[in-house]
């Protein structure tokens, strides 16, 4: 080494911080089959960068996504549980190519019982009742004026619809498809109809066949509905239901014709809930016992309408049993929403549904200030039989929730707003990133609602067990048979589901936030890329991508560790030396890396004057060796310990400690 060599390292050394400067290399410990050349390897992403998606992880210049928007008229028949509906969807072709059919999604065949799904095993949530599924009445494609009938074929929960002319690039084309079905009593295919004490409820979901989406990386997704949710494009909606006249319909989107449908009182009762943070009831309780000791409508109708732009889908409720109520949200920029709760009379009262509209505002307003501003003007919380499901402005909850899990369950369930209502992932394929991304978003809400009064988080969603996170995420990385992230939503059992796709995957987003990135870095990235994607459609590398590069960091160890495998993580304080036998020249830490998935750790030590110092252990440490001797300024040392506040997945803490 030269003279200006050795001074060059020597000023480095002296505004290095003491973790860096004093570490010094050591010979691997004999017990690690760890392999640093394994874990930082060069990682080629599932889908490559280009035009259409950089490799910033954005979309690209050449970025297209092709368009749905929809006219329905539905009309419920409550005797007889049937559905009734026509829909006009106007198609936009905005890829580079020529489409000779459309693909459309038909749900609703989940309850055949030839359907797919049927066949599958393993616990998942499927139907319990069948039904004949989705009766198509006609299928038209608007041409010169007048509608043509066009060849269609079902094959499971999809038809395929060929055009007489191929629509070309940049071309559009309206579809008209006539429809019935039965709604099925019996929850598992996301929604269902339920008896409350004053009448049934109507939860309607996948109501109406959807276009599948047509993309740059698969052309046409056209996997079958096995129970695990949904792809959907983009668009406007103009949607009508028409409904037995005693009934309340709590729809996405915004409510067009209120003079049509609602009482002068509650008209007026809507625009004080418009400007009051508190909670006003819009129906009473007393109300709807008075409504229900009249006879139920028989053929008087209403047609309630609304209206929702950009938005992937829609979906409603009926019933003449709803309490209603509703307060203001207060959103970024003075703007303003409507949250509003309904439910049966046997849910309300202060333990239960009375604060469920409190707890939508605030989850809405706090997500909106941490993340992206909330889209939309209402945003509905549904008591009814199908319990934990998220639409559009609109989820379904249970009739019998109460206390903190009425409270999870409703922040979680709003919180699909952003991931994956705004940022349009593919849940069928990808259940982990909105699943996981929602969940992550909802560890804070729970910190953040009244001081933290129902966190930390901990439901079957999140960290159900006991010990830390990280000590239960450890398990789950020791269990051979557990799926890494990135399987295919359909294939994972329903034991590891919530484990796996809830739970490791929103551990993960808490981990790069807490300890890798750290929340100044993080923060920006993650509001990036939901403003990047809103209302598009990232895949798995793009997020990657995004992360990496607004980030400031290669990740690409933790992407391999973390997602695309179940690497375990094990660090062991091996040795505690004073050097030359003496407390006052210092001593020598030995830290080891066991298992193979590294992150970034603490190393405390404690002296016997009561004095704690933290030393940052950086995964470069483990780039070229599984161990690591730390020197230590000088003092009795009583302990020596990685991790002390068990953040981390570590595989075995009986080795996490040493003293001299």
């Amino acid at each position: 080494m030269s003279l200006r060599a050795f001074v060059v390292l020597a000023m480095a050394l002296a505004v290095t911080p003491l973790s860096t400067a004093l570490a010094q290399p050591a010979p691997a410990a004999p017990a690690s089959r760890y392999d640093p050349l394994k874990t930082f390897a060069p990682l080629a992403l599932p889908q490559p960068a280009n035009s259409i998606r950089t490799g910033a992880g954005t979309p690209g210049p050449a970025y297209w996504q092709n368009r749905a928007d929809y006219r329905i008229e539905a009309r419920l028949d409550a005797a007889a549980k049937l559905l009734t509906g026509e829909e006009t969807i106007t198609y936009t072709n905005n890829s580079p190519d020529t489409l000779d059919a459309l693909w459309l999604q038909l749900d609703q065949n989940i309850y055949r019982p030839d359907s797919r799904a049927q066949a599958m095993a393993g616990g998942r949530r499927l139907p319990r009742q069948f039904t004949d599924g989705y009766a198509i009445d006609a299928v038209q494609i608007e041409a010169g004026g007048r509608l043509v009938p066009a060849g269609h074929l079902v094959s499971d929960t999809r038809m395929r619809v060929a055009l007489p002319q191929p629509l070309r690039a940049g071309g559009q084309l309206k579809l008209h498809v006539g429809y019935h079905f039965t709604i099925p009593s019996a929850f598992g295919g996301r929604m269902a109809w339920g008896d409350s004490r004053h009448g049934p409820i109507f939860d309607l979901a996948q109501w109406y066949p959807r276009v599948a989406v047509y993309d740059d990386v698969r052309g046409w997704d056209t996997l079958p509905y096995l129970a695990n949710e949904f792809y959907l494009e983009y668009g406007d909606f103009d949607y009508a239901v028409t409904v037995p006249a005693d009934m309340i319909v709590a729809g996405s989107g915004q409510l067009v014709n209120p003079q049509e449908v609602l009482t002068p009182v509650q008209r007026a009762r809507l625009d004080a809930a418009r400007a009051s943070d508190a909670t006003v009831m819009i129906r009473t309780p007393d109300e709807v016992v008075a409504a229900a000791g009249r006879p139920p409508a028989a053929t008087s109708t209403r047609t309630w309408r609304f209206h929702m732009d950009h938005t992937r889908d829609v979906a409603f409720s009926a019933s003449r049993a709803f309490v209603w109520d509703a307060a203001r949200i207060n959103l970024p920029d003075g703007k303003t929403a409507l949250a509003q709760s309904v439910y049966p009379v046997e849910s309300a009262g202060d333990p239960a549904w009375g604060r469920s509209t409190e707890y939508l505002k605030d989850a809405v307003e706090h997500f909106s200030s941490r993340w992206f501003p909330y889209p939309w003007p209402n945003a509905i919380n549904v008591a009814g039989p199908a319990s934990g499901m998220e639409y559009p402005g609109l989820l379904f909850d249970g009739i019998e929730d109460k206390g903190k899990v009425l409270f999870w369950i409703t922040a979680h369930e709003i919180g699909h707003t952003w991931f994956p209502m705004v940022v349009g992932f593919d849940e069928r394929r990808d259940a982990w990133m909105d699943e996981g991304f929602n969940t992550f978003i909802d560890t804070y809400e729970s910190d953040d609602f009244k001081g933290g009064v129902y966190g930390p988080k901990r439901d079957s969603e999140y960290a159900p067990g006991k010990g830390t996170p990280g000590e239960q995420i450890a398990a789950l990385l020791a269990d051979p048979d557990a799926p890494v992230i990135l399987t295919r939503a359909d294939a994972i059992r329903e034991t590891y589901r919530h484990p796996v796709t809830y739970f490791k995957s929103a551990y993960g987003l808490t981990l790069l936030r807490e300890d890798i990135l750290g929340p100044e870095r993080f923060d920006p990235a993650f509001r990036k890329f939901i403003a990047d994607w809103a209302y598009k459609h990232p895949k798995p590398s793009d997020f990657f991508r995004a992360m990496e590069s607004a980030g400031g960091e290669d990740l690409s160890w933790f992407w391999r560790g973390w997602y695309f495998n179940n690497w375990t993580h094990d660090l062991a304080v091996t040795a505690v030396r004073y050097v030359d036998g003496d407390p006052a020249k210092g001593a020598e830490v030995t830290v080891a890396n066991l298992g193979q998935l590294v992150l970034p750790a603490t190393l405390r030590i404690t002296y016997a004057s009561g004095q704690k110092r933290d030393l940052r252990v950086p995964v470069e440490t483990w780039m070229q060796n599984a161990s690591h001797i730390f020197a230590v300024p000088a003092g009795t040392i009583i302990e020596a310990t990685i991790d002390p506040d068990r953040r981390l997945p570590d595989a075995d803490r009986s080795n996490n400690s040493a003293r001299p």
